[in-house]
């Protein structure tokens, strides 16, 4: 941005805001704009991207106070086309008290400013002043000098996402995406859970100014297994046993997510619910190996043969009659 821009652009006007604004009232105005006017909410559409931009450029120069306090002094100076109004008494104090204010009341009684006509014979007027001001940085173009207002921005982040099979989401996978025409590939870590959200630096919208690129945030949908879930690191699955083998213990084939099985034994009086371990068969990732965690299923038979409910109910009758639902009332009315 050239200092001509900062003579010909209203900032307040392009945010919509007073020139007393606070910071907070820039910060809501420019918030509520960029998100009427974000590229992602207005695809195609080449006038909202250069609203778009305009406000950006304008929020970077009225969120910085030391450049806030400049450009409000080059637009104050600029008021009369680099030809500045006599102070009181026909002297030159409006552009002196310009600026003893850019710079902190320094430049003093004794400093005089030679001030020409626009265009005339002592210099290039308004753009050599603003030169000198800024320390000589100052560019070229078409011929004319301009004073350099470059504040980096850095680019916007864009948004992605992705749905992974399960298996290669415990795995891990490398997945290209299309940002802007580019193709960026990126890799997806072993374990990655159903709704995570990466974010991969650099890879989303050039900066503006030399700033850096913005970020390209992927978020990971995982396809539903029909038997194993993910939780972290940990692989869960539920496996049903019955009320003999929940009751008297068993040991029984679980199937791992790699194709084998492993033995799990099932304690004398497991209740259903309960969460058994079985160490080292969940995710391997780069730092850690996680846990095949098995819920215990106890299974209810529907129907019962003469046999099996005659047996059943000798077995109640054996049972020590036991209040299994002792004491639910009275936690229910705490």
């Amino acid at each position: 941005m050239t200092g001509q821009d900062w003579i010909e652009k209203d900032f307040y006007s392009a945010l919509g805001v007073p020139k007393d604004a606070d910071d907070a009232a820039v910060k809501k105005a420019y918030r509520k704009l960029a998100r009427k006017y974000h590229p992602d909410q207005n695809p195609g559409d080449t006038a909202a991207e250069a609203k778009f931009k305009e406000i950006g450029e304008a929020y970077a120069v009225l969120s910085d106070a030391e450049q806030r306090r400049q450009y409000d002094a080059v637009r104050a100076m600029a008021g009369g086309g680099a030809r500045f109004a006599a102070g009181p008494g026909g002297g030159t104090n409006g552009f002196e008290d310009v600026f003893g204010s850019m710079f902190g009341g320094g430049a003093g009684p004794n400093v005089r400013y030679q001030q020409y006509p626009q265009g005339g014979a002592a210099g290039g007027g308004f753009e050599d002043i603003l030169s000198s001001m800024l320390g000589g940085q100052a560019g070229f173009r078409g011929g004319t000098r301009r004073a350099g207002f470059t504040t980096p921005q850095k680019g916007p982040d864009v948004a992605a996402e992705t749905t992974l099979p399960f298996r290669t989401a415990v795995e891990g996978a490398t997945v290209e995406f299309t940002v802007d025409g580019r193709k960026v590939k990126t890799k997806i870590p072993a374990g990655v859970n159903d709704g995570r959200r990466l974010r991969i630096p650099g890879k989303g919208r050039p900066g503006t100014g030399g700033g850096d690129a913005g970020d390209l945030v992927v978020t990971v949908h995982v396809a539903p297994h029909p038997v194993f879930t993910l939780d972290g690191a940990n692989l869960r699955m539920t496996v049903p046993v019955t009320f003999a083998e929940a009751a008297l213990g068993t040991t029984v084939e679980v199937p791992t997510l790699d194709g084998h099985t492993v033995r799990l034994k099932v304690p004398a009086g497991t209740p259903s619910g309960r969460v058994l371990r079985v160490k080292g068969r969940g995710v391997r990732t780069a730092k850690s190996q996680g846990d095949l965690l098995v819920t215990v299923q106890v299974v209810v038979p529907q129907k019962l043969g003469k046999k099996a409910k005659e047996a059943l109910e000798a077995f109640a009758a054996e049972s020590d009659h036991e209040d299994v639902r002792a004491g639910l009332a009275q936690r229910a009315a705490e």
